[in-house]
């Protein structure tokens, strides 16, 4: 004779009660992480669009200090960011961060450069962007 095991083996309904969890256990869960992404999502979405506009003005400042060494090199104004570019003051135009076009706003020249004598073509750029920064202003005047 075998002898009797001390504690018998548990059935099968026994086995299902504590193999998963409940409904209202999954949903205290779900709502928790519902909860904790409703507070998260806003704080992502406005660190994205301060990172574009930290970017925004980073790129319009590169591009103003190359045109300024433009004319300072050369003694004019440059026709286009195009030329900024093909004549290596810029690798390349950027693309703009907040519209993620390169349809940049080139201001035309009304004065000539120091040292220059024709008004002639581009002294400053701007977004071409729609909307509005977060410190109010539209970011066609940046």
């Amino acid at each position: 004779m075998h002898p009797r095991p001390r504690h018998p083996a548990p059935s099968l309904r026994a086995l299902r009660r504590g193999a998963g969890f409940t409904l209202i256990e999954l949903l205290v869960v779900l709502a928790i992480v519902g909860l904790l992404a409703s507070l998260a999502a806003p704080r992502y979405l406005r660190s994205l669009e301060v990172a574009q506009e930290r970017a925004l003005s980073t790129s319009l400042a590169t591009m103003r200090d190359a045109i300024d060494q433009f004319a300072a090199d050369k003694g004019r104004w440059p026709a286009s960011l195009d030329e900024l570019a093909q004549a290596r003051y810029l690798r390349a135009v950027p693309p703009d961060p907040v519209s993620g076009a390169t349809a940049w706003i080139e201001v035309s020249a009304t004065t000539p450069p120091a040292g220059g004598s024709a008004p002639g073509g581009i002294d400053d750029v701007r977004s071409g962007a729609g909307g509005r920064g977060s410190d109010g202003r539209p970011y066609a005047e940046w």
